[in-house]
């Protein structure tokens, strides 16, 4: 029985991630990643501590603006910075931190139910 879930084809599914990198629509991304619905980017932050308003200008420019930013942080959880989750809030988006496989995971759950969802995943 396939259990694939069901999802557009122009839509980026994450399937898998480590060793560096990710999977993302059957293509493998070396490094951090910004995910939107339509687009996968190579993203410069290594780590919480380069995480800034300025790295996160593709999610707060995006057209539509994602609803829900799932922040995946790496190996474990981490505070937001406050300057971050303002810049975010005042965009009307949510951000949710999370590990970074958490993170994974919980993108395709919503992007499998139609909801207005990014993914910002540093690499672990």
């Amino acid at each position: 029985m396939d259990i694939t879930p069901v999802v557009a084809a122009d839509r980026q599914l994450i399937h898998g991630y480590g060793d560096g990198g990710f999977t993302i629509t059957a293509i493998r991304y070396e490094g951090s990643v910004l995910v939107l619905p339509s687009a996968t980017l190579a993203w410069e932050v290594g780590d919480m501590a380069a995480l800034s308003v300025e790295s996160l200008a593709p999610i707060l420019e995006a057209q539509p603006r994602p609803a829900v930013l799932l922040l995946g942080c790496g190996k474990g959880m981490q505070p937001v910075p406050r300057e971050v989750r303002a810049a975010l809030r005042s965009a009307g988006i949510v951000v949710e931190p999370m590990d970074t496989g958490a993170a994974c995971r919980t993108y395709n759950v919503l992007l499998t139910e139609g909801r207005d969802v990014a993914a910002a995943l540093i690499a672990v």
